[in-house]
């Protein structure tokens, strides 16, 4: 069974040359939550059409109109490892 989560990327500092988000060539968005970006969860749904659907109402809330293009819906198997390896703190 495959489950859709959706979220939306507030960009705190715009990595463009002119200041503008930059959105990867395949439609993904450009995160770097150490320069302040902001990821909301808002919500995991049974199909990418209810995900989509949600995008849709979300972009006509207050802070998502100002980044209608930042939202991102994935697809995850349920019971199926997606972190696979452990990590590293960096020092900030």
């Amino acid at each position: 069974m495959k489950v859709y989560p959706l979220w939306h990327i507030s960009h705190q500092n715009e990595a463009g040359p002119y200041g503008e988000t930059i959105h990867l060539d395949d439609g993904g968005v450009f995160i770097d939550e150490q320069d302040g970006d902001d990821v909301k969860l808002l919500g995991i749904y049974s199909s990418e059409a209810a995900a989509d659907q949600r995008m849709r109402r979300a972009r006509l809330l207050p802070g998502f109109t100002d980044e209608p293009d930042c939202f991102q819906i994935g697809e995850y198997g349920l019971d199926e490892d997606h972190w696979t390896e452990g990590f590293v703190r960096v020092p900030v």
